[in-house]
């Protein structure tokens, strides 16, 4: 029996949720059960009761309000418990319309996929202005280059994940979800696939990019951790080799003016020289730990793997132990 979760991370969406929720899909072929799992982040308005009226599945509340990328993993580690085969993520202010999740699934049903996401074609948005169609598309072409693959929307939270892909998903930083998860399953070699999608009109301004500038500076920062995470050796050798270079330039600098009588006057280029190579060079050196570091890394993150899958199987015993003794008490008239 094939189950999806479709999972929605909510704050304070009382008055975009119910449309939301009348939007997905009731039935999809290929899949037995469907259910809809609200992620609540520390809503002070009605957001709970709104799907409690409206019949949703499953409501799981965060202590208090902890992000977006926080109430994500937080979501799918719930789904992966409620048994999850197939986990779709959608956004509470009805950007995304359900009508697409079958197309959104359909790559892994047929085991061509782990991760699917879903393509809004950026350049041809009409309420995205041009500034931030450019922003969207060249960000997606760093990611890209960064995670090793072709990503048209890097931005894009319309996507679904497989239960071995939600199992390997770790999610380190506590702004945003997308690109980091992107990054990581190019690092990981899982397979990723795009299906094009048009959206909604918004609904509200959105609250992750309250300004170009902060949006620019939580989308590198959080490109080049994870970066330097997944490729240290690239990252510290290209910085050392800079260093080295801009070294070896002021190395040949004061030997032309040696050469030609004039090093006297010179000598601070030997010394910038000498201090830029060694600093390279030390640099070079700290990726090299910093690779044998990524191993380490992946041991752990095979260990999470693991331990995760260790979890939930041992979840499912129980509750398996404990249906086959409710059975047996009804049975003996208990």
């Amino acid at each position: 029996m094939t189950k999806l979760i479709i999972q929605i991370p909510c704050y304070n969406e009382e008055k975009t949720l119910p449309q939301t929720l009348k939007d997905l899909p009731r039935a999809i072929p290929g899949v037995d059960k469907i259910e809809v799992l609200v992620i609540d982040d520390g809503s002070t308005d009605g957001t709970v009761k709104v799907a409690q009226e409206m019949g949703v599945d499953h409501i799981l509340k965060l202590p208090w309000h902890m992000g977006l990328a926080r109430a994500f993993i937080a979501g799918l580690e719930e789904a992966l418990r409620l048994g999850a085969d197939i986990i779709v993520n959608t956004d509470a202010d009805n950007q995304y319309p359900g009508k697409y999740i079958p197309l959104l699934i359909e790559p892994i049903l047929r085991g061509e996929a782990e991760i699917v996401v879903g393509d809004r074609e950026v350049t041809k948005v009409p309420h995205f202005s041009l500034f931030k169609r450019f922003l969207q598309s060249f960000g997606s072409k760093v990611v890209g280059m960064a995670a090793g693959m072709n990503i048209p929307d890097a931005t894009s939270g319309f996507r679904a994940m497989s239960r071995q892909a939600a199992l390997r998903t770790l999610v380190l930083s506590e702004y945003s979800y997308t690109l980091e998860t992107l990054i990581q399953a190019g690092a990981q070699k899982i397979p990723v696939k795009y299906i094009p999608i048009e959206t909604n009109p918004p609904s509200r301004p959105s609250r992750l990019m309250r300004s170009v500038m902060q949006y620019l500076a939580h989308s590198f920062s959080t490109i080049l951790r994870i970066y330097t995470m997944y490729r240290p050796l690239k990252v510290f050798l290209l910085i050392g080799s800079l260093s080295i270079s801009g070294g070896v330039l002021l190395g040949l600098r004061f030997l032309y003016f040696y050469f030609t009588g004039r090093g006297s006057g010179h000598v601070q280029s030997l010394i910038l020289a000498a201090i830029l190579s060694i600093v390279g060079f030390q640099i070079c050196l700290i990726g090299l730990l910093a690779d044998l570091v990524g191993f380490n890394r992946k041991l752990l993150e095979e260990l999470v793997f693991k331990v995760r899958k260790l979890e939930l199987e041992i979840q499912h015993l129980k509750e398996r132990e404990h249906g086959i003794q409710r059975q047996a008490d009804s049975g003996s008239g208990r």
